[in-house]
């Protein structure tokens, strides 16, 4: 499985990044791993999955963070997350 992140600001790319997982888990336990080590990559708080954001990223693949899905301020727009391989 391949997941890319990406933070924007201004509608504009700032940082992404692409996590690969190899290993035989759960599809869920992947995501969460993928965006736990993005966030220690981008020295960000962890964002909390609220229930639009968990069926954007079903119906869609992807899904955004937005400063609603951080308990700390966040200076950019949103941080996507969107399964390119599974």
């Amino acid at each position: 499985m391949r997941i890319w992140f990406k933070i924007w600001k201004s509608n504009r790319l700032v940082k992404d990044t692409v996590i690969a997982d190899e290993s035989d888990d759960t599809r869920t336990h992947k995501i969460f791993r993928a965006l736990e080590e993005v966030c220690y990559e981008f020295d960000l708080s962890k964002p909390i999955w609220l229930d639009a954001t968990v069926e954007e990223f079903k119906r869609h693949g992807k899904a955004r963070f937005t400063q609603d899905n951080f308990v700390e301020g966040i200076d950019f727009d949103f941080l996507e997350i969107h399964v390119i391989e599974e």
